[in-house]
């Protein structure tokens, strides 16, 4: 955003940022009968219900009480709603709020916000230097919608949610099945994006080796390949603990897919359908991911090399904010903000492909990456240790990109997402690499 120094854009940024995601958080729990809120349909998530409440506790904490130092409205529902005091599986035994209960609480909190963001220099330091608070809240909120989105694929019975599918590729296919990425300095990460999160920062520099990397995503099609030819049968392919896992859970596919008279068909969001070969394919662990990339004689990107396909131009020398530049994502760009529930086909939105001519880094599916999740070199909890500080280390991946689910308020050529290699409910894609 070119005008984010300016206090009253930042302002209407932010208005507009917590509108949409209310909006977003209506449509995903309004159309959901009152049995279906309240339970929990599958031990890896929530209820929807706490969802609901669960966003307006959080907001009430950073927004009411850290910056506008106000009491609780409810301080004893606290408890109920700390993500880290409570894990998914114990969630549905807690007297949490019911849904009408939960909406009415977290209409309040917001009426109280809007009215605080009126009267508040978004500048200064800390919390409000260049109305981060707001942000943060508005992403808190984008990232939860994403969960419950999840939640209603778990989901069994009649579907609830529609949208249209992405349009046909517009334009001619990319020339090329890969890209050679030059070799040499960059620069990761950001210290200017206002509302960056603090795994995100500071901007640094770094070298990678010239390499190739897939220019659009794995598809259904390319993975059904490597299903045909025995590689959940195969150990050579899999990591030890990819192996225990497939084996232990009797797992030859990805998640949602099941073969019927000779053909995959998939689940999504209460209907099913068949495999489109031309998607990118969805709902695979990092082991799964990693698996292919070795039978395929390729690798996954590093995290490095993931952001250096996204954001540098080799012309400029300069690293962006986004593959196709520092404007912000339009949907010509890029298939963000569940405007379809599902990837569009792979060599879509050649307006958003980087420099370099890669497509589709920006939506569709989270991408797996070869990396662990780490902190950069300077970096500073902030404004919790618990948002990346608590999950640093080789037990989680590094996701990048951002999915069809993702708002664009939470997605940029500087997002890190992180999961257990394990996960497959998530919105979770990749492509492949290898060394030049």
């Amino acid at each position: 955003m070119t005008t984010a120094s300016r206090p009253e854009a930042l302002r209407e940024r932010a208005l507009a940022a917590l509108t949409a995601a209310r909006a977003r958080t209506a449509a995903l729990t309004d159309p959901v009968s009152e049995p279906d809120l309240t339970a929990q349909h599958s031990p890896l998530m929530s209820p929807l219900v706490w969802d609901l409440a669960h966003i307006g506790n959080q907001e009430e904490l950073w927004l009411l009480r850290n910056v506008a130092g106000q009491e609780f409205l409810r301080p004893d529902i606290n408890s109920l709603y700390d993500a880290f005091e409570h894990p998914r599986s114990e969630r549905p035994k807690l007297p949490l709020l019911g849904p009408r209960e939960a909406r009415r609480y977290a209409a309040d909190v917001r009426g109280r916000v809007f009215d605080l963001l009126e009267r508040t220099p978004l500048e200064g330091s800390g919390l409000l230097d260049d109305g981060f608070a707001f942000g943060m809240i508005a992403q808190h909120e984008q990232q939860h919608d994403e969960t419950m989105l999840i939640t209603h694929q778990l989901r069994r019975g009649a579907p609830v949610l529609s949208a249209p599918d992405p349009d046909p590729p517009l334009g001619p296919p990319p020339a090329a099945a890969e890209v050679l990425v030059p070799g040499g300095p960059f620069t990761m990460g950001t210290s200017a994006e206002p509302w960056s999160l603090d795994n995100e920062r500071p901007a640094h520099t770094r070298e990678t080796a010239a390499f190739w990397i897939d220019t659009v995503p794995v598809t259904n099609a390319a993975y059904e390949a490597f299903i045909a030819d025995g590689g959940y049968g195969e150990r050579r392919w899999w990591a030890a603990e990819g192996w225990d896992q497939i084996r232990a859970h009797d797992i030859e596919a990805p998640l949602f897919w099941r073969r019927e008279a000779g053909q995959w068909l998939r689940r999504r969001f209460g209907v099913t359908e068949p495999v489109p070969g031309d998607e990118p394919v969805l709902h695979v662990s990092w082991y799964e991911a990693d698996a292919y990339a070795r039978w395929a004689g390729r690798r996954l990107p590093s995290e490095e090399e993931w952001e250096k396909a996204a954001r540098f131009d080799p012309a400029s020398g300069h690293s962006t904010r986004y593959p196709w530049g520092d404007d912000d994502p339009t949907p010509a760009h890029a298939n963000l903000g569940q405007r379809h529930l599902r990837p569009a086909r792979a060599g879509s939105y050649p307006a958003g492909a980087s420099p370099l001519g890669v497509r589709q880094l920006i939506g569709d599916v989270w991408e797996w990456t070869s990396s662990d999740f780490l902190p950069y070199p300077g970096f500073r909890a902030f404004p919790y240790r618990e948002y990346s500080e608590v999950f640093f280390g080789p037990g989680h991946k590094v996701l990048r990109g951002g999915s069809f689910a993702v708002d664009e308020v939470a997605c940029r050529g500087t997002f890190r997402n992180w999961d257990l290699p394990v996960r497959r409910q998530i919105f979770s894609g990749f492509r492949t690499a290898r060394d030049a």
